[in-house]
């Protein structure tokens, strides 16, 4: 499916990349067939929610802000895609920040000009939000725990390692997990084992006099009703308890998801 930006397009004009840019080499090769050197850099990319996008590669003055208030602008490449596709759950977007590990993301274009160091982290909060930050100048005094990422040479992604799954509190049984974090995936996903066994631990943890089947609701594929309207996602929370990650590799690291962060709050005609 095809979705639209809710903003309009930006047009590259003249600043297309080229195939000899040091930065399309990275991408492509040196002389990849059926190209010349001037020709446009062009990009086909899927991520691990299976959107992808097709586009041109484009170089262009960003405005970014420092911690201490000052602001730059330094000339950055990023792809300016024309064919984004994506999948059935996914929402409008206007854009994907490239934060992967090669020499083409956004993160190493600023440290080899030596704008920032080499340090990408993402904060993530137990009560839903959170915020991403480049650089090593945002270290929070208090109340947050540190996971590093795990290199892998095999994954595009960056890499949490695997972890295992509590709900309630209570074991669930799914063990070991990879945690993944992609900067194109707007969602967070289970596997579909993992899904399944959530799914059915959520169906039989529910009580029955409060909320039922809303069968002639089609926003999701399982979708609640309670006896009377929620007037918000708070007012349905109640009937549902946390799920946890607790990561396998650090000691006494987990990640405590409310019931907020996994449920959605549909409007239905019926």
């Amino acid at each position: 499916m095809t979705l639209q930006a809710p903003h309009h397009p930006y047009k590259p004009n003249k600043n297309l990349v080229k195939h000899n840019d040091p930065i399309c080499v990275s991408i492509h090769g040196a002389n990849p067939p059926g190209h010349t050197p001037t020709d446009q850099c062009d990009y086909e990319i899927e991520y691990a929610d299976h959107c992808s996008s097709l586009g041109v590669l484009v170089r262009d003055a960003f405005q970014v802000k420092y911690t201490n208030g000052t602001s730059i602008a330094p000339p950055l490449v990023f792809g300016c895609g024309y064919d984004q596709e994506v999948p059935r759950s996914g929402h409008y977007t206007d854009g994907i920040l490239g934060l992967g590990n090669g020499k083409s993301s956004i993160l190493s274009q600023m440290s080899s000009m030596g704008l920032i160091r080499n340090v990408v982290g993402h904060c993530l909060s137990g009560q839903g939000g959170g915020f991403l930050f480049l650089g090593n100048d945002i270290v929070p005094s208090s109340g947050i725990v540190w996971l590093p990422i795990r290199r892998v040479s095999s994954e595009k992604e960056y890499s949490l390692g695997p972890a295992d799954v509590l709900f309630g509190g209570q074991a669930t049984g799914i063990k070991g997990i990879p945690i993944i974090l992609d900067s194109g995936t707007t969602f967070t996903y289970f596997n579909s084992e993992a899904y399944k066994t959530l799914l059915s631990l959520i169906k039989k943890n529910i009580d029955t006099k409060q909320l039922t089947d809303a069968v002639d609701d089609k926003s999701l594929p399982v979708c609640w009703k309670g006896s009377k309207p929620f007037k918000s996602l708070k007012d349905a929370t109640m009937y549902f308890k946390p799920l946890t990650l607790s990561f396998t590799k650090a000691k006494n690291i987990q990640l405590q998801l409310l019931p907020e962060a996994y449920l959605i709050l549909t409007v239905s005609a019926f």
